[in-house]
């Protein structure tokens, strides 16, 4: 395995970086939760940042935290699927749109994942005092997950989850279409 400066990698693939960071925003706005201050993109620790209120319900914490996970997810998914297609099935890499749209796709899914400090949140909302027991037995499993990812980007799990998301599922779609 080798090393690769986090700000290079957050350099290559900032559209993930910025798309995480307006996912929080989004969901700090969705759960009334007041943002103070937010930064999408940066060549330092942290690479972006959303700074909120403490949520006073456990459960805004960990839709806040999770947020970036799906919108990532999705948008990824979403992006790159044109380009995808393209690759997979007409095997055409001379296609500088169809690659700009799987790089778009891998960069803004490969920031899915909730960092360390989210998952660390997460973790801490769902054994909060406050929050229901149903809420905790639905939320721990997910959050467990979340939090292992997290730290699995040590070992580019970002990067092969954004690779799945961008190649797999259109590669599924056009066998089940054809």
């Amino acid at each position: 395995m080798f090393f690769i400066p986090g700000f290079l990698i957050s350099l290559v693939t900032f559209p993930g970086v910025i798309v995480h960071e307006l996912a929080h925003q989004l969901f700090c706005r969705l759960m009334k939760v007041p943002v103070f201050e937010v930064r999408y993109f940066q060549l330092s620790n942290p690479s972006g940042y959303v700074i909120h209120e403490v949520p006073k319900n456990p459960r805004a914490q960990i839709w806040i935290s999770l947020g970036p996970f799906f919108v990532n997810s999705i948008l990824g998914a979403l992006i790159s699927l044109p380009g995808a297609i393209d690759i997979i099935k007409f095997d055409d890499y001379s296609n500088q749109l169809s690659l700009f749209f799987v790089w778009l796709g891998v960069s803004i899914a490969m920031h899915s994942f909730p960092s360390i400090e989210d998952a660390k949140n997460m973790w801490k909302a769902v054994w909060d005092k406050r929050t229901p027991i149903i809420s905790k037995l639905l939320a721990l499993p997910i959050v467990a997950i979340m939090y292992i990812c997290s730290l699995g980007s040590v070992v580019w799990l970002d990067l092969v989850y954004g690779i799945f998301l961008a190649m797999a599922i259109p590669y599924v779609l056009i066998q089940m279409l054809i």
